[in-house]
């Protein structure tokens, strides 16, 4: 019984943090609950590592309001995300879809490292052996360390 209520607790504490105003919240539990989800899902563009569940920015406020008015117009998350990536761009996803541009965006670099690492070898591989010095570079060598003794 404790750990049921201790988990009502809980969750009604999570549902102050998207709304502290109760007039923001959907009447629908389950609209709500559902709205919630996808408030995971929303970067805010202010704080830019949040998202808008946690923030307290303005913006993200006005999010939070789109999302629950298309949550109660009665469209399907897919739909709600392809239009706030409509109208914010992909960047408003917390969580990317995988997609070549991604996948670009993210490869190139670690292809970028591995191809140096890559020519760093070839180019040591191939290098010349240093040899040694014949009689004459020797003496001229002894010749110069000699001069500069005081």
């Amino acid at each position: 019984m404790r750990l049921r209520a201790l988990i009502a607790a809980l969750a009604g504490v999570a549902c102050l943090a998207a709304a502290s105003d109760p007039a923001e919240r959907l009447p629908d539990p389950a609209q709500e609950a559902r709205a919630r989800e996808i408030f995971r899902d929303v970067r805010c563009l202010v704080c830019q590592n949040e998202s808008i569940d946690d923030s307290e920015a303005d913006l993200a406020r006005d999010l939070r309001q789109i999302v629950r008015e298309q949550v109660k117009v009665g469209r399907s998350d897919a739909d709600i995300k392809a239009f706030l990536i409509d109208r914010y761009g992909e960047f408003v996803l917390l969580k990317p879809s995988f997609s070549l541009g991604n996948l670009a965006l993210w490869g190139v670099p670690f292809l970028v490292v591995l191809g140096g690492g890559v020519m760093l070898f070839a180019r040591l591989r191939n290098r010349a052996p240093e040899t040694e010095l014949d009689a004459s570079e020797a003496a001229r060598v002894q010749r110069l360390i000699e001069d500069e003794t005081p």
